[in-house]
């Protein structure tokens, strides 16, 4: 299993969410700490800051090119689920400080599969963004190339 055998994001614009499921050649405890510890999150994904790992922990991802995003972890489940809330609508062209009404969620699940990982990403609440349409469209293309690294990270030191 590599990752050109793993599907592209799923749009559902009537439940205005964004689901994507992919398999990666490593074990769920790998696979936990990759998405949960700021660490591992910053090599993948954006450079992770949090100020702890339960529910209401606060912290933020940085992107180059794109800037500092508010994020708070909404429900943890270990080692099988994490939520997490975060606010990046561009709606006035500038990202908030805080974690706000337009924040969509994202759930990473987690579940063990004969050759290492299914992760599945349910991203939820575009409905309450700027331009639904338009965010669901970048996020599907984003959840894409984010677990794509996700994937090459953890099946290329396995």
């Amino acid at each position: 299993m590599s990752m050109t055998d793993n599907e592209a994001s799923v749009i559902d614009e009537a439940a205005y969410t964004v689901r994507r499921t992919i398999r990666i050649g490593a074990a769920v405890e790998r696979v936990w700490q990759a998405i949960t510890e700021p660490e591992h999150i910053s090599r993948w994904f954006g450079k992770a800051e949090l100020d702890g790992s339960g529910p209401g922990a606060r912290g933020s991802l940085t992107f180059e090119n794109y800037g500092r995003v508010p994020l708070v972890i909404e429900a943890v489940d270990a080692p099988r689920s994490i939520s997490y809330r975060w606010g990046n609508d561009d709606a006035a062209g500038e990202l908030p400080a805080e974690v706000g009404e337009r924040s969509t969620v994202f759930t990473f699940t987690l579940e063990a599969v004969a050759d290492g990982t299914e992760l599945t990403v349910v991203e939820t609440g575009f409905d309450a963004t700027s331009d639904p349409r338009s965010n669901m469209l970048d996020h599907a293309e984003g959840w894409v190339s984010e677990l794509d690294k996700l994937v090459a990270l953890l099946e290329g030191d396995a």
